[in-house]
């Protein structure tokens, strides 16, 4: 996994910058009711489509946390006051604490996401909503040159798998209450790039060096593959 705190200045340039952010963030908000007052982002990064969440929605109070530092101090250049340090996993707040919860870009990273959809659903007040993206690493596969010779490693189950979050979310009293997709804007995989991950085990890591060889050896090595298409779900608790 990335250190987070070094990555931080140079994050949103190699993530698609302001065009993905506002993606990001106005597919959100078409899943959260015009009647929220309070949105907890979660996992905030940069606080890049945090930011475009808090201008996006007059009379939504955004609060941010994430658990790197370096992305916090970042996120709190661009949200002074609302942003703070926390793990996912145990939030500083109280239950029932805001109308809606975001959560974009992390249950893929996370070895078991029930936890943090647990937190989510405490902070929860009745009839809140936690929007989430889903399928993250599916969303790549756009029917590439890449796709092709990846095909074979894809074995390994999802941790942000719709079918396994939509079953915490149950556990938790959320229910299904929407779906949106967004484009990933700059976020095509680069041959090159990739087999860097490839060699350092962060994805099809059973290809090992062979399958990064292969992967370097595609024509245009440096030149972006299709965007992603990103998809975000949206549950709802209980009244």
């Amino acid at each position: 996994m990335l250190d987070y705190d070094k990555e931080a200045d140079a994050y949103d340039a190699t993530r698609g910058g302001e065009p993905r952010a506002a993606a990001a963030a106005d597919a959100v908000l078409g899943l959260v009711p015009e009647s929220a007052r309070g949105l907890l982002d979660i996992a905030c990064g940069t606080g890049i489509v945090t930011r475009r969440l808090a201008a996006g929605r007059p009379g939504l109070r955004v609060t941010a946390a994430d658990a790197a530092h370096g992305m916090a101090r970042v996120a709190a250049a661009r949200l002074p006051g609302a942003v703070v340090r926390a793990d996912s996993r145990q939030l500083p707040f109280g239950e029932g604490s805001f109308d809606a919860v975001s959560v974009i870009w992390l249950l893929h990273l996370l070895d078991d996401a029930a936890p943090v959809v647990a937190e989510a659903a405490r902070v929860l007040r009745p009839g809140g909503v936690l929007v989430t993206t889903v399928d993250k690493n599916a969303a790549h596969h756009v029917g590439s040159d890449i796709d092709a010779l990846a095909a074979p490693y894809r074995g390994q189950r999802a941790t942000d798998e719709t079918s396994l979050v939509t079953a915490y979310a149950a556990e938790h009293g959320l229910l299904p209450s929407g779906t949106a997709r967004f484009r990933g804007h700059g976020q095509g995989r680069i041959p090159c790039r990739l087999a860097r991950y490839v060699r350092d085990g962060e994805i099809y890591a059973a290809g090992g060096t062979a399958l990064a060889e292969r992967i370097e050896a595609l024509p245009d090595p440096d030149a972006p593959r299709p965007d992603p298409e990103f998809t975000l779900r949206a549950f709802r608790k209980a009244a």
